[in-house]
């Protein structure tokens, strides 16, 4: 297969909201598979959230999406019926993959006459863009959706799988299942395909491919010196439970008792905003703590060069995407020691990482930190060589055009 702009190769990405405002790298990888001379064709389970503040040409990628959810059943009725009378046999293949899937599964019929409908949308869309495989980014309900679609016959899936939440929950989400039916798996951690292993026999372990996530560098530069009075640290990230917002609030409230001046800045939104809000109240340092809500690409930068240091205490992760945007900064990362983290951030190499949950190892880290400017410093500069050598959005995109050329040629 050869994918160049003269003879480009038709795929088809799917994602369960695209474009999203926190999974911009989703965006990213396909704008770059385009460069590098693929067609991308993008669907979606449902529209986006914030598409209002996202990019104008996030915008433009929405316009050409399609929104399964958002397909009339009078319509998603006719595309059923031409599925069928195209090939019954096939399309009660694909009945019978559902029925199976759902059993094996979810076990909640409702569900997955839910996703049959889904996959038929899906798959009427693809013949009419003539188009026979779909990535689809997350082992979730939209991997399911696409796997019911694959067993008409007429197309193939591959797997991007980030984890952690869909290795708690493996026979729910059919994850054995999916790795055996897709073309391949692309694993964006050691640790994620060491989870992947485990639930297949070795035989089958030649599927998975480890394609890390990444950024570009050229557009995430070294920010200068901030130079703050008092010194920002910078969290971007959803204020949900995993993220482990509240430790790094509880971590932050300690600094103030213990007379260390710094200012914390949330950058993003979520179901915890509230309670985060009232423990900030609560523990008296609501003036020194600015919530920002949802943010979009364009605006995000301002927020990271300001910052000092760079701070997820997340409980549950794959390899973060936003830790590598202020590594590439140069801003010191301080994170958990879970997961593919390790993998991103060597402990006091190129930044800072601490057991989840501990706030009070969180708090003396950041101390550490605010009192040492060239420990800031030093960290900052080799956490950006870190992200030049192994998480360069251009140079891992070429790895992801190249298995397509490898398993679609």
């Amino acid at each position: 297969m050869n994918a160049n702009n003269s003879n480009k190769k038709s795929i088809a990405y799917l994602a369960s909201e695209y474009p999203g405002i926190s999974h911009t790298f989703i965006f990213r990888e396909i704008l770059t598979l385009r460069e590098l001379g693929f067609e991308v064709k993008t669907a979606s389970i449902r529209k986006p959230e914030n598409l209002d503040i996202m990019t104008f040409a996030e915008k433009a990628d929405a316009d050409a999406t399609l929104y399964i959810k958002s397909t009339s059943l009078f319509k998603a009725v006719g595309y059923h019926l031409r599925l069928l009378l195209r090939s019954p046999t096939d399309y009660f293949a694909m009945v019978r993959a559902m029925v199976k899937y759902t059993l094996n599964g979810a076990r909640i019929m409702v569900k997955g006459i839910g996703y049959l409908a889904e996959a038929g949308v899906l798959l009427d869309w693809m013949h009419k863009k003539n188009v026979d495989h779909i990535h689809v980014h997350f082992a979730n309900p939209a991997a399911t959706v696409a796997m019911i679609a694959a067993a008409y016959g007429t197309i193939s899936y591959s797997l991007s799988v980030h984890g952690p939440d869909v290795f708690y929950n493996v026979t729910p989400n059919l994850l054995a299942e999916k790795i055996k039916k897709a073309l391949f798996v692309r694993c964006i951690s050691y640790f994620c395909q060491s989870q992947l292993k485990r639930l297949v026999s070795f035989q089958r372990w030649s599927k998975f491919q480890i394609v890390r996530c990444g950024i570009n560098p050229d557009i995430f530069r070294p920010r200068p010196e901030p130079h703050n009075t008092i010194p920002e640290i910078v969290c971007v990230g959803r204020l949900v439970p995993a993220k482990g917002q509240h430790i790094l609030l509880e971590a932050f409230g300690q600094l103030q008792k213990r007379g260390v001046k710094a200012h914390l800045t949330y950058v993003g939104d979520g179901e915890d905003r509230d309670s985060l809000e009232l423990a900030a109240q609560n523990m008296g340092v609501s003036a020194s703590v600015t919530f920002t809500g949802a943010v979009g690409q364009n605006d995000v930068h301002q927020y990271y060069d300001r910052a000092d240091m760079f701070v997820l205490a997340s409980f549950a992760e794959g390899v973060p995407v936003v830790l590598m945007e202020a590594m590439a900064k140069e801003i010191v990362a301080v994170s958990t020691r879970i997961t593919g983290i390790p993998e991103l951030i060597d402990n006091e190499r190129d930044g800072i990482l601490v057991p989840a949950s501990d706030a009070d190892g969180l708090a003396d880290r950041m101390e550490q930190l605010i009192k040492d400017p060239a420990l800031r410093m030093e960290l900052g500069f080799q956490g950006r060589q870190k992200v030049k050598k192994k998480y360069d959005l251009d140079r891992n995109c070429k790895e992801m055009a190249a298995l397509f050329e490898k398993y679609l040629s």
